[in-house]
């Protein structure tokens, strides 16, 4: 599944043990417009009809669903095995549950394996290729073997890990605009030293990363050399992917995107047979890269010049003054969400929208999600201040200072509960737990 991406303003997900539900029937939505919509799915099949599977083996053409977030109206280019999708003019249309996935990815729904986007879709040409591509290869990447378990890369939030990162990303964008060949193998060997120095400093960090990668930067890679008609198109839109990311509130998700174009082109220029290799050797993008360059996969003593050659000094001062405020705005979480008064909600059966460019780890303590709207067996939460779900997401965290068994709102949130739900009192003098009343 992809979690993240720069174009969607939310996600919406299961968690606990959620039942597979069938389509019911429902009211008909116009909220997509069917003509646009064809339009898209039209590029879609221009794309992968001209790719005709000569980058992986095998074409990206199959089932889209183009759904609006906001309702759940799908406009998809067949049928579905169900029957619950209807034919209208060239396309069919319908709505998906509201129990289902909703986010840039591929999901099995009514019988078909479905490459899903959400609607709106780029205005931009370039954008909007690039993502059609990347979100069709997805439906076909578990059987070319590429999909794993997205790494925990929270080494990516801290100072050095920051660092390490965007020094890897300047190295990276001057090997791609590199005149020759030996400025291109300087900066590779830059690029790959700067990862390498990450690696010794967070031990986990090569597996989860390579895992990453493995899914979501291989993806826009594909993204980039199917969405993307030329060399120079597909150059400059991999310098765009590095840069794109620098804004967001934290790199934990989003590195792959910026990397695997970068790392895939290069590997095109110094091994064109990596593809074939990539899965069957189990290595990484960085292993195969330091493997065509004939690099050492280890960290030069001469880092900290390399180190100056990419940063003036500007860098390092802005991740020294970012991680001051984290410090700040993680010690008030941790104040409000952990040591306090809390309120927790069990994730039974739930889902939950948020937008995965804001989360924020929070130690051991789980993942702060500052805005998300949660949905379980108890009824809904809406949070617009910080929600704590622990790592092994069962339970929802949020504050209850002050609060009292009547009370449905607190500090930055909303409480809506089903019949035969209540507050009960948590383990804690002044916490609570929502709970049923028969157990109360």
């Amino acid at each position: 599944m992809r979690f993240f991406d720069s174009r969607p303003a939310f996600v919406r997900l299961l968690a606990g043990t959620a039942a597979m539900a069938g389509f019911a029937a429902q009211p008909a939505h116009a909220a997509i417009d069917a003509t646009a919509a064809a339009t898209v799915l039209r590029e879609a099949a221009s794309l992968c009809t001209a790719d005709g599977g000569a980058l992986w083996g095998r074409s990206l053409c199959g089932p889209i669903l183009l759904v609006d977030p906001t309702d759940g109206a799908i406009v998809a280019n067949q049928a579905d095995a169900n029957g619950a999708l209807k034919p209208s003019g060239p396309v069919f249309t319908g709505v998906l549950p509201d129990t289902e996935i909703l986010a840039n990815s591929s999901i099995p729904w009514s019988g078909t394996l479905w490459a899903e986007m959400l609607w709106p879709l780029p205005e931009e040409v370039a954008k909007r290729h690039v993502m059609l591509s990347h979100e069709m290869f997805h439906r076909i990447q578990p059987d070319l073997g590429f999909s794993r378990l997205d790494g925990a890369n929270t080494h990516l939030d801290t100072l050095d890990g920051r660092m390490l990162l965007q020094l890897e990303w300047r190295a990276l964008a001057a090997a791609l605009k590199a005149p020759g060949a030996a400025a291109r193998r300087r900066a590779v060997s830059d690029a790959l030293a700067f990862r390498h120095e990450r690696y010794r400093l967070f031990p986990e960090a090569a597996a989860n990363e390579g895992a990453l990668e493995l899914n979501e930067g291989v993806a826009e890679y594909t993204g980039v050399m199917i969405g993307q008609a030329t060399p120079e198109a597909r150059t400059a839109y991999a310098l765009q992917d590095l840069s794109a990311f620098l804004q967001a509130p934290t790199f934990v998700r989003t590195f792959a995107y910026s990397t695997g174009p970068a790392y895939g082109l290069l590997l095109d220029e110094a091994d064109a047979g990596w593809r074939r290799r990539l899965v069957p050797s189990k290595l990484r993008l960085d292993e195969l890269l330091a493997a065509a360059f004939k690099l050492p996969l280890s960290v030069p003593a001469d880092l900290a010049a390399r180190e100056a050659a990419y940063d003036d000094g500007t860098l390092r001062a802005a991740e020294v003054q970012r991680e001051k405020d984290k410090a700040a705005r993680l010690a008030s979480w941790k104040a409000r969400l952990v040591d306090g008064p809390v309120l927790v909600l069990p994730m039974l059966h739930g889902s939950y929208q948020f937008n995965p460019q804001t989360l924020q780890p929070l130690g051991d303590a789980g993942i702060v999600y500052p805005k998300v709207h949660l949905s379980a067996d108890w009824g809904t939460l809406e949070v617009d201040g910080g929600a704590l779900f622990d790592k092994a997401m069962k339970a929802a965290t949020v504050p209850a200072g002050g609060l009292a068994a009547a009370d449905r709102k607190g500090d930055g949130w909303r409480l809506t509960l089903k019949p035969g739900w209540s507050l009960q009192p948590g383990a804690r003098k002044g916490d609570w737990i929502v709970g049923t009343d028969a157990a109360h």
